[in-house]
């Protein structure tokens, strides 16, 4: 993992330094924010008593280097594995360091962006985009246990509905996977033609991906003070590296109950009725 200090800019450009400082406001001159919520979210994030402080985001412009990989057999390669895993951590941290400059807690609605460019092969973008959110009541914090923003992919009706229920975000959980997968021999393809039967060799494969780039989260989710994770999914690309080389990429909230002196359950007495018009109709 990328190290990360509170308070710390030195992976900011300094036009985003400048930006996020004139956001805070000064003596005359009000505080102003951005966000990319629906108005929906908007509204029950404020009902859940904290306010939008302003849109953050984080970039790493990454090369991913080669390994050699053999053409039967199916293993995991543990360079590209490293590399796209720490990409993703270069966005996400320097996304908290914008949060940290706002003052914020954590970090909602998360996106996780990844580019291509031609400018060189292997040369990745990895962008991490979310709104950065503070608690009204300042004696009552969710920043985690190491004072980091806590990050979460949730809506903010998920975030709202998550308080009610008694738990907090605490990190965004990730796991990372790249794995080929073996090619069959002319004999083994020659056999499964006009046949109905499972492909084993693939099978086998795709799942120990998985369940590895599952455990990774899982390990990570453990490590941050998560009791468990909501909202997970495994997503599968290839970037480039041929047909049978596959990154398999686990994401999901980690999150902890609520304890004394973190943020009070939102009551349902509290959210005003929203109405909502269909322009289309």
């Amino acid at each position: 993992m990328s190290g990360y200090v509170p308070g710390s800019t030195a992976n900011l450009p300094t036009g985003a330094a400048e930006r996020l400082r004139a956001m805070r406001g000064t003596g005359d001159r009000p505080a102003f924010f951005t966000s990319d919520l629906s108005v929906d979210e908007f509204l029950l994030v404020e009902q859940a008593g904290f306010e939008a402080l302003g849109l953050v985001l984080g970039s790493s412009i990454y090369h991913v280097g080669f390994q050699w990989q053999k053409w039967s057999v199916s293993q995991e390669l543990p360079v590209l594995t490293r590399a796209m895993y720490e990409a993703r951590e270069l966005a996400m941290t320097r996304m908290e360091e914008e949060a940290d400059l706002l003052g914020a807690d954590g970090v909602v609605g998360v996106r996780l962006i990844f580019k291509e460019y031609a400018m060189e092969e292997g040369v990745l973008e990895f962008q991490a985009i979310g709104t950065a959110i503070r608690r009204r009541d300042r004696a009552a914090t969710l920043r985690t246990n190491d004072n980091r923003p806590f990050t979460s992919d949730l809506s903010g009706q998920d975030l709202w509905k998550l308080l009610r229920g008694g738990y907090r975000p605490v990190s965004l959980a990730m796991g990372a996977c790249v794995y080929h997968i073996a090619h069959l021999s002319f004999m083994q393809a020659l056999k499964q033609v006009g046949r109905n039967q499972e492909m084993k060799t693939y099978t086998e494969a795709t799942y120990a991906a998985r369940e590895l780039a599952l455990e990774r989260m899982q390990r990570e989710a453990v490590e941050r003070g998560g009791v468990g994770v909501v909202g997970a999914r495994v997503e599968e690309s290839s970037w480039g590296w041929g047909a049978n080389a596959i990154e398999f990429f686990a994401v999901g909230t980690a999150v902890a109950p609520i304890t004394a002196g973190a943020a009070p359950r939102p009551g349902l007495d509290s959210v005003q009725q929203v109405v909502t018009f269909d322009s289309t109709a």
